[in-house]
């Protein structure tokens, strides 16, 4: 596979590598909690983890401004922490607390957080397209950037072609991220969608369209910086296909047995935590500094779902 975005290309510091790697090993351990406590039976609904993508929404989180909005998918509780989401309102949320970002009633396919510029997680297949081309309408002139992340699968639906059609249009201040990670739910992608690669659809509307390494989380803050700094200019949208994989299943219920053998193992040896730190002890930084990050992240996540199991459920009555 052919991406851009090797090491040494993204001018990330090491202060700011360090800080990244510390935000995704968080999203890591944090998503591994949602997992152990729906099997405790904390966890009303269903859940899609995102452990294996945590580059994409650190890389993107660190490259948007405070006044950038993000809409994204059911498998977005990584974007919602990266954009810097209360934990404990996130973990209350997901346990259906009255303290939840939501007030426990949306769940984990429904975070919405304004305050930091989650628009919405759709469970709608390419709902996260339209409502970033939406804002990307209300925001031409104004610099501020609307970002859609959506699954390979999405590359299929009829919302797809059309919000890339309406953002290249009107010029857009819209980027598309493709988090692709090869499934479609338990779908091999090549077996449903024609072509190389998703990112050549989006430049037969004249997008400026990137394959990119999703496991780097370097690579996916260089060219997600860049995009927005386009996307300020007022040059139209920007389309980045994000070759990803994620470790788990595709939901809850999904044990992936469908994966050729092999090919999960081939995959975690590029685990985005792994190529991070690799990248700083190639830097010069010791382990005793990178080793913190994981004391750190659990410690954080023990704290938040504490604080959300102690919280109370909304109460039954709705309030129109």
């Amino acid at each position: 596979m052919n991406t851009a975005g090797g090491a040494g290309e993204s001018g990330v510091g090491a202060d700011e590598m360090l800080a990244m790697l510390e935000q995704m090993t968080f999203i890591r351990r944090f998503e591994e909690e949602v997992q152990a406590s729906f099997q405790r039976g904390e966890v009303p609904g269903t859940t899609h983890l995102c452990i294996g993508h945590e580059a994409i929404p650190v890389g993107l989180a660190a490259a948007l401004g405070p006044d950038d909005v993000i809409a994204t998918t059911y498998r977005g509780h990584g974007h919602v922490l990266a954009r810097g989401a209360d934990p404990a309102a996130v973990a209350a949320e997901l346990t259906g607390r009255a303290m939840g970002l939501n007030g426990g009633r949306g769940g984990s396919m429904n975070l919405t957080d304004f305050a930091h510029g989650i628009i919405g997680s759709f469970g709608i297949i390419g709902g996260s397209m339209a409502a970033a081309t939406g804002a990307g309408l209300s925001f031409r002139g104004t610099g501020r950037v609307a970002v859609a992340t959506f699954g390979d699968g999405c590359a299929n639906h009829g919302y797809f072609f059309e919000c890339l059609n309406f953002a290249a249009v009107f010029r857009l201040p819209v980027l598309f991220i493709c988090e692709h990670n090869l499934y479609g739910e338990y779908t091999p992608w090549e077996q449903v969608t024609a072509g190389a690669d998703i990112a050549a659809r989006a430049r037969v509307f004249g997008i400026d369209a990137t394959l990119v390494d999703g496991m780097d989380v370097r690579a996916v803050h260089r060219h997600a910086a860049a995009a927005v700094a386009r996307l300020r200019t007022g040059e139209g949208p920007v389309f980045l296909e994000c070759r990803t994989y994620r470790f788990v299943g595709h939901s809850r219920s999904d044990p992936a047995t469908y994966r050729p053998p092999g090919e999960l193992e081939e995959w975690q040896r590029r685990d985005p935590l792994i190529v991070a730190r690799d990248a700083l002890h190639d830097a010069g930084v010791p382990e005793s500094v990178t080793g913190e990050a994981e004391g750190t992240a659990r410690e954080r996540v023990r704290q938040a779902f504490a604080t959300a199991l102690a919280s109370p459920f909304p109460e039954p009555a709705v309030t129109r």
